[in-house]
């Protein structure tokens, strides 16, 4: 069923929008390569929808990009890396077409990046998910510095705001910039040299460089 929509998706997108893909032929040999015909299939998709979003508001960047990537499996790091706590980037995530909690968020983070959103307004947000009593993350929103942040989820696809996510408890908020204390109404306090600590945000981005460029 996901294979068609993907494919469903690239197909009727490149045919109505044309202009520069996002993805250089040389990415997709390379997801193709090691991932197989299904994923190449899967970023085809992603750079379509891109693409069709380019003149868009934000509104339905981050609608459409969040629908897009909640297609995806989730599976434990453990399952799929053999590590208790691996960050995937983009390319990996489609590339196996599935991943934790961390991995959508990467994913769409970037996605939206790429088509414009800028970063003052994309947060990761570590959260405690009440139901499942563990720790999650998920992608927050900002409208403005001050404004309730919309919350991008895999658990729940619906985009609601912080205030109606009794289900989640925040804990922090990070970009490529600070980390912050988190709060279900504007950013909260930064914690003091809080970027020196995510090592994680470091390698991950250093990867990506390395893979997409």
């Amino acid at each position: 069923m996901c294979r068609k929509l993907f494919l469903l998706i690239a197909l009727v997108v490149l045919t109505l929008y044309a202009g520069q893909d996002f993805f250089a032929q040389e990415v997709l040999k390379k997801v193709e390569t090691k991932y197989g015909g299904q994923a190449k299939r899967r970023v085809e998709a992603l750079n379509g929808l891109m693409l069709s979003l380019q003149t868009s508001n934000e509104s339905e960047k981050i609608e459409k990009v969040n629908a897009f990537f909640n297609q995806m499996q989730f599976v434990s790091d453990e399952a799929l890396w053999k590590q208790k706590d691996y960050w995937a980037t983009r390319m990996e995530f489609i590339g196996k077409g599935a991943g934790d909690c961390e991995d959508f968020v990467i994913a769409k983070y970037f996605t939206l990046k790429q088509l414009g959103i800028s970063t003052d307004k994309l947060f990761f947000t570590y959260v405690k998910a009440v139901k499942f009593q563990q720790a999650h993350m998920v992608l927050t929103y900002f409208e403005t510095p001050t404004s309730v942040p919309l919350v991008l989820d895999n658990i729940n696809f619906k985009i609601l705001p912080a205030t109606q996510r009794g289900d989640l408890i925040p804990v922090y908020s990070f970009n490529g910039d600070a980390l912050y204390l988190a709060k279900q109404q504007g950013l909260g306090q930064v914690v003091p040299s809080g970027m020196q600590k995510n090592k994680k945000w470091f390698e991950l981005v250093d990867k990506i460089r390395r893979e997409e460029l």
